[in-house]
């Protein structure tokens, strides 16, 4: 399955990670795929909000993951970005929770894609300046 979603301001953007976030369902993994700068956070922002979680949620970039509890399912959200080896992974434990009984969702998962569960949603965020500047282009697809 494969849905295109087209947003023309960071709101619409928060909204529609909100909206995934409503729905999410425990065990879930979203691999999260986009340039710097793409809306990303705001995006992720959403999805916690969807999720009952009100405290700040920003990109975890120095610590790669941050767990959030508070919602009505556990969240944990990755940033991969600036993982040097794999095994980094492992040191945190990454499997207890990707197969947990909580949300993940890991930015820039591409980097880490040989370790990703055979089923995850893969949401890949893109702009296109020529439509204006705060215009995304959001694609989710189920892999199974």
């Amino acid at each position: 399955m494969k849905q295109i979603i087209e947003t023309y301001s960071t709101q619409e953007t928060f909204e529609f990670g909100k909206k995934i976030g409503e729905r999410a369902r425990a065990g879930e993994v979203y691999s999260l795929i986009g340039d710097l700068g793409v809306g990303k956070t705001v995006f992720t922002q959403g999805v916690a909000n969807g999720l009952g979680i009100m405290e700040s949620v920003n990109s975890p970039t120095f610590t790669i993951m941050q767990v959030y509890d508070e919602g009505r399912l556990p969240f944990y959200h990755f940033d991969v970005y600036r993982i040097g080896d794999i095994e980094e992974m492992d040191e945190i434990g990454y499997d207890e929770y990707f197969y947990g009984d909580g949300v993940c969702l890991i930015e820039w998962a591409n980097l880490i894609e040989e370790i990703l569960p055979e089923e995850y949603i893969k949401i890949t965020i893109e702009k296109n300046l020529e439509k204006c500047f705060d215009y995304r282009k959001i694609t989710v697809e189920e892999f199974d």
